[in-house]
């Protein structure tokens, strides 16, 4: 009994301090930020020398490299985009988008390797990885890698198996992969029955926005966490404001033939009669107006910077 209660002391006390120190560091970090220098480094590369040496407690160590993951993540996009309460990001971050974030994939990679069963950290990873400069590093290739990672320690995981078609979708824009993709998922025992259909959409009508809109919809609906969920709803807004944008540059062409001029302003549209009022996205952020006519999302919304978009599927050629 005396041994047992020792070892869940000594437990609950590496507990406390490992939490402990997580918090100091971020507190450190917070108010004395490194030097970009000092962010490079990554002491501990293999996972399994991590395992090795989180000994017996590998998911407790996997928590503390993801809480560092996402403080990375986080705080290098925020210093790419400019947040004037960080520093400046190192010149060649900038200047070659192909170098930034070297560590996100590295701290994935270990967190995965200590608990193979972190669920969060391939599905948020994954999105991390694929997402544009310089809201990311732009690597769909890693966030597919991350998610057949998670395959192999969950073979059954249809949810991996649907990301995967997700970023070929969204961010590769191959479409036949996706829809192979979703078909694979769609066999798992347990799935969901409109993935079946999704890969069906995909592989006819890739790059449209209504198979877009239902990709969504259907990561919406099997989001297991808010932040999938509110990601999924942002989405959903940058299509429709895509829509709307549309709707509006016809509003400005019609006015333009009618008139022999483009619009400067939204009140002359108003008071021809083209559009209600003053036009705003589905955040209430009102549209632009360039001095040449043009609709676009202003750069204070949150939604933007709005998606490419993707050329349709081309037919698959006959044998």
């Amino acid at each position: 009994m005396r041994g047992g209660a020792r070892f869940a002391g000594s437990a609950a006390l590496i507990v406390v301090l490992l939490a402990a120190a997580v918090v100091v560091q971020a507190t450190r970090e917070r108010l004395f930020p490194p030097a970009p220098e000092a962010e490079l480094a990554l002491y501990v590369t293999s996972g399994s020398v991590a395992r090795r040496l989180a000994s017996a407690y590998p998911t407790l160590a996997a928590d503390v490299y993801w809480i560092r993951a996402i403080q990375y993540y986080g705080t290098t996009k925020l210093r790419l985009e400019g947040s004037p309460q960080l520093p400046a990001p190192p010149p060649a971050l900038v200047t070659d988008p192909a170098v930034a974030f070297p560590l996100l994939f590295p701290l994935l990679d270990l967190t995965t390797s200590l608990d193979p069963a972190f669920n969060v950290a391939y599905r948020f990873g994954a999105v991390f990885l694929a997402e544009p400069y310089p809201r990311g590093p732009g690597r769909p290739d890693l966030a597919v890698a991350l998610l057949e990672k998670g395959l192999q320690a969950r073979p059954d995981k249809w949810e991996y198996m649907q990301d995967i078609g997700f970023v070929r979708y969204w961010y590769s824009h191959d479409y036949r992969a996706a829809a192979d993709w979703f078909e694979q998922a769609s066999r798992v025992p347990g799935a969901p029955w409109w993935l079946r259909s999704l890969a069906a959409t995909t592989l006819v009508q890739g790059g449209d926005r209504r198979s877009s809109r239902q990709m969504w919809l259907a990561i919406r609906q099997s989001a297991d966490n808010d932040w999938l969920r509110n990601d999924a709803d942002r989405r959903l807004m940058q299509l429709r404001a895509l829509d709307e944008i549309d709707e509006l540059t016809r509003a400005v062409d019609g006015y333009a033939r009618r008139t022999g001029q483009r619009p400067a302003t939204w009140s002359a549209l108003v008071a021809a009669g083209a559009v209600p009022g003053m036009m705003a996205d589905p955040t209430g952020t009102p549209y632009e107006l360039t001095g040449d006519g043009r609709v676009q999302l202003s750069s204070a919304s949150p939604l933007w910077p709005l998606p490419e978009e993707p050329q349709a599927i081309e037919p698959r050629p006959r044998a």
